[in-house]
């Protein structure tokens, strides 16, 4: 049975969700599922934008035969050549088989990578380039590193549609609710866009800055991304987080405390910091345990907040190896324009403070670590209350400094 619904009077969404999926990427946790967002344009031609993941194909089909009707696929318009976007492409050309494929260059050399025939079927567009529909009339933007390099972007300037690809999408299933201003979305979907951006596309900051001064140029009346809910209204709010997070500045002035903690000890000291800060008058503290919480949620608070403490344990004479792992996960995806606090522990030869300290001065950018630090033989006692309060102050007076 089908399942569509109008984004304009002749643009039609017929993509699918998936609630099944647990990983997204098999590698992030996505407990709402996932929206596959595919569009399709009624015009003098027909115009099918993007496909969807294979585990939705079925309803994506049902979803295009439904709006078109009986009338034949004129174009399927390829803007992101990822699976879970272009999985289904050899499907549509099999059962549309006068449809022609439209994207660019290094699309269509993916989609021979992947095994896809499609030679004979195929119009090669590049940026800058114009293509009429009838009413419509459409213009590609390249967003190269958004987050994959063959990515691109399509105008419509008759009706100022983007056509986003990845920007500007967001984990979550659409539970009937297409555009952004039918939810609560400062409630309900800014942690999962912001954990969807910074985790698959924080890398690219400086990709995504190029593409929203591209997109300042046009006049961008909705935007339909391939991931969550369709932007028609309020597109300012969500393009200011959009430049906020690619140009790694925090969207709060907050503290997070993520620790690593064998038997207790380590998290007993965070905890001991979390409520001195609060007690100092900075509410805006969150705590996590790097061994039970997913990398992909530590990012999308670090992205958040303005202030890190990295509280962690000594094992093998090293960094615990969770928080060491958490540590290269912020270099890869560029984290950078943080202050961060250090607690340390080790019954013997402490050593992880230092060696932290070390990677986020050699091996990240910007980061600001501050002199105050909490060194802990084996437990927080009497004498450690001290360095606690001067790592509180410290926090505060470096926000306070930053307001």
């Amino acid at each position: 049975m089908y399942c569509v619904r109008n984004v304009t009077e002749d643009l039609y969404w017929v993509g699918a969700n998936d609630r099944r999926l647990s990983l997204f990427e098999n590698i992030h946790p996505i407990p709402r599922g996932v929206s596959y967002n595919a569009y399709l344009l009624m015009d003098e031609k027909t115009v099918l934008f993007d496909t969807v993941d294979w585990s939705a194909c079925r309803q994506f089909l049902e979803n295009v035969e439904h709006v078109l009707d009986g009338r034949k696929l004129d174009y399927l318009l390829i803007n992101h050549m990822e699976p879970d976007h272009g999985a289904s492409i050899e499907e549509v050309l099999l059962r549309y088989p006068e449809c022609q494929i439209i994207s660019n260059e290094k699309a269509f050399l993916l989609m021979r990578q992947f095994g896809f025939q499609i030679d004979g079927r195929t119009i090669e567009v590049k940026e800058g380039d114009t293509f009429s529909f009838g009413k419509h009339e459409v213009t590609f933007v390249a967003a190269p590193m958004v987050h994959w390099p063959e990515a691109m972007v399509t105008f419509d300037t008759t009706n100022g549609v983007l056509f986003s690809a990845d920007a500007f999408g967001s984990f979550g299933a659409l539970d009937g609710k297409l555009f952004a201003d039918e939810v609560n979305f400062d409630r309900d979907w800014i942690d999962d866009a912001r954990r969807y951006f910074t985790n698959i596309v924080g890398k690219y900051g400086p990709h995504v800055q190029a593409l929203l001064k591209k997109a300042s140029t046009i006049d961008i009346k909705i935007i339909c991304p391939l991931h969550g809910p369709v932007w028609r209204k309020d597109l300012g709010y969500f393009l200011e987080k959009y430049d906020k997070w690619s140009r790694y500045e925090p969207e709060e002035k907050g503290v997070l405390i993520a620790y690593a903690s064998m038997y207790g000890n380590t998290e007993a000291a965070a905890g001991a910091l979390a409520a001195k800060l609060v007690e100092k008058g900075m509410t805006n503290v969150v705590m996590y345990d790097v061994s039970n919480t997913h990398v992909s949620y530590l990012i999308s608070e670090t992205f958040r907040l303005s202030h890190i403490v990295l509280a962690s344990v000594t094992y093998n004479l090293g960094i615990y190896p969770v928080m060491h792992s958490y540590l290269m996960d912020m270099k890869a995806l560029n984290v950078q324009k943080r202050t961060v606090g250090i607690i340390e522990n080790g019954s013997w030869a402490c050593k992880s403070g230092t060696l932290m300290r070390e990677f986020l001065d050699e091996q990240m950018k910007e980061m600001t670590v501050l002199d105050d630090q909490l060194t802990l033989a084996s437990a927080l006692n009497e004498n450690g209350i001290a360095d606690l309060d001067s790592l509180a102050d410290s926090l505060i007076e470096s926000i306070r400094n930053e307001a």
